[in-house]
């Protein structure tokens, strides 16, 4: 009896993996204007079954914003690692997804819709950047709160390392006519050594294990 729900649990999850890849697919070639009829048909699922899975085409959109940005944020988990070490693979992650062809494409449709779509804006924004923004500061916090960075406001330290990491480049790279090439990690290394330095804590170490 219990083979058939798993079946269609299955079916309706393999259902929303291709919807999620068709629409990344269509926003990056379309932008946001990509109709929901040409995600579907490229998903091989009817309309209907686009609609069960997301109500809406925020809904979608913020899905895949979402889970482009949790690929990233995960780099920021506590496994055991040194700050340093949890910092550059999040540094090295977000600059190689941002600063890549596909998340400057979709910062291109953002800008470029936002004026017709606000909520286009509204949802790149809440799953993406300020999703970010919230995940690094809590880290930073902790690492202020054990001595490892010197006080400050996490949030406003969170908000430089990101500019820091990807918004000089970012421009340089949408103005350009060149081909984009894959951020360099070493690049991401020394800008995170940079920030590290303007925050280096200013508790003694023997404090600071006694923490």
């Amino acid at each position: 009896m219990g083979l058939p729900a798993e079946s269609t649990i299955a079916e309706s999850h393999d259902s929303r993996t291709r919807l999620i890849e068709a629409a990344t697919a269509a926003f990056l070639e379309e932008g946001y204007r990509a109709s929901v009829d040409r995600i579907a048909a490229r998903a091989g699922v009817a309309k209907q079954t686009l609609y069960n899975h997301f109500p809406r085409k925020d809904d979608l959109y913020g899905e895949v914003i979402r889970l482009g940005t949790a690929a990233i944020l995960v780099s920021l988990d506590g496994d055991g690692a040194p700050l340093r070490e949890r910092l550059r693979r999040f540094a090295v992650a977000f600059r190689h997804k941002v600063l890549g062809a596909e998340g400057l494409a979709f910062y291109r449709a953002v800008v470029a819709e936002a004026p017709r779509f606000p909520e286009l804006t509204a949802a790149f924004y809440a799953s993406g950047p300020a999703q970010t923004t919230r995940r690094l500061a809590a880290v930073l916090a902790e690492a202020m709160e054990a001595g490892e960075l010197r006080r400050d406001d996490p949030v406003f330290a969170a908000q430089l390392l990101i500019s820091m990491l990807v918004e000089t480049e970012r421009m340089r790279r949408l103005l350009s006519d060149k081909p984009v090439a894959a951020p360099k990690p070493a690049d991401a290394a020394r800008i995170l050594d940079v920030f590290l330095r303007a925050y280096a804590s200013d508790v003694p170490d023997t404090q600071r294990s006694q923490r």
